[in-house]
């Protein structure tokens, strides 16, 4: 053989024995588990993993035809660090085997159709970062494992069928600042929260009892609360809305029955928005929510409150939508409301036993109630401002 064609060959030997080394074995086995455990017929052509073609290596470089999406590797191109797959409708499981990417930051197999339970194994990702299986059709319980995952900033389960109370060491993600496990069939009481938490969203579930003060001690970053559409009960307390990062509220479709709402501290001034509506909320309506300063939106529609709109609501130049539709609220809404011009206020007073509420204002929009049922809410007593 020619000199030159031997050398070319042993050269192209090398390259290919090189290739071949690059990824951790324990990384391609996990590799190929993971794909195995997909349906075949949900694998399209065009997606990534119909390019994860085992005869090449994972981290090879350039990716020109196989592995070109899906995951990524290492600097060093020895370990696997991500696996971020396109939704296309993958249906399988998740391997147990998973748990050999050791070095695997990042795993997200959102909006495919994945199923079966979350496995135990995920436990050995201990470097892992961002964990999503959103909107897939995984069920059973969250493994109490998950909460040994420290490293953890981004938790993502919404849209699945998960069962069962949550781990009462959710506490122990002592790093992870976003929390949704919403659209579930989680029950039971709400467990102490981590104590980094920027975003928590555990709406639609079956979650009950009261908002305790347990759950959210030390949680001094804690911007989003989303529980909205569960089961929670009693007075939503003071101390809640005195969380000192706190700038959205969403707790409307539950069962609770009174807000204690004090006015704020100087501190406590980035609540911008709160949903209470369709809850069983009695009394007054809260006047303090006006204390604070930069309040945009306030809904308590759909619950019992009673007597007047608070006048102090009219003169908050920062309202802009104000739903109060569907109580029992009673008496002239301040006229502050209807001459606003630029600043006029969205929302409703519909739906009441409000009088005097014009009728070319949007506000005043559905119809008051019949003077019968306000007459029986109230025992036959009404006040003159009522009539």
């Amino acid at each position: 053989m020619p000199k030159p064609l031997l050398l070319l060959l042993l050269i192209t030997l090398l390259q290919l024995s090189l290739s071949a080394s690059l990824t951790n074995p324990g990384d391609i086995a996990a590799l190929k588990s993971f794909k195995s455990s997909i349906t075949p017929s949900t694998i399209l052509p065009s997606s990534c993993i119909s390019t994860w073609d085992f005869s090449f290596d994972p981290c090879s470089s350039p990716k020109t035809t196989h592995f070109i999406c899906g995951l990524t590797c290492s600097p060093d191109s020895t370990r696997v660090i991500s696996i971020t797959l396109d939704s296309v409708g993958y249906s399988g499981t998740l391997t147990p085997l998973i748990s050999q990417l050791t070095h695997l930051l990042t795993l997200d197999l959102g909006q495919n159709s994945f199923h079966g339970p979350i496995p135990n194994s995920l436990s050995s990702l201990s470097l892992l970062q961002t964990l999503s299986l959103r909107y897939n059709s995984f069920f059973g319980p969250l493994p109490s494992s998950i909460t040994t995952l420290t490293n953890l900033i981004d938790l993502d389960l919404s849209g699945n069928f998960l069962t069962g109370p949550l781990p009462t060491t959710l506490s122990s993600l002592t790093k992870l600042t976003r929390l949704d496990l919403s659209f579930n069939r989680f029950s039971g009481e709400l467990p102490k929260l981590p104590p980094n938490l920027l975003e928590l969203a555990i709406k639609a579930n079956s979650l009950s009892g009261s908002i305790s003060k347990v759950s959210f001690s030390d949680l001094t970053r804690l911007e989003t609360v989303e529980l909205s559409s569960n089961s929670f009960t009693g007075v939503l307390p003071n101390w809640f809305f005195q969380l000192p990062s706190l700038q959205q509220v969403n707790l409307a479709n539950n069962s609770l029955t009174g807000v204690d709402i004090a006015k704020p501290d100087r501190k406590y001034n980035n609540l911008i928005a709160v949903d209470l509506g369709y809850n069983k909320i009695q009394g007054y309506v809260p006047v303090n929510f006006s204390d604070y300063p930069a309040l945009a939106s306030l809904s308590l529609r759909y619950n019992r409150l009673r007597g007047p709109i608070p006048l102090k609501y009219s003169k908050k130049g920062t309202l802009r939508r104000l739903f109060l539709d569907g109580n029992y609220l009673s008496g002239t809404p301040p006229v502050g409301f209807f001459y606003r011009g630029g600043d006029a206020v969205a929302g409703s007073f519909g739906d009441n036993c409000l009088r005097g509420c014009p009728r070319s204002s949007p506000l005043c929009l559905p119809s008051q109630k019949p003077m019968a049922v306000c007459k029986q809410a109230y025992a036959g007593k009404l006040s003159t401002s009522f009539d």
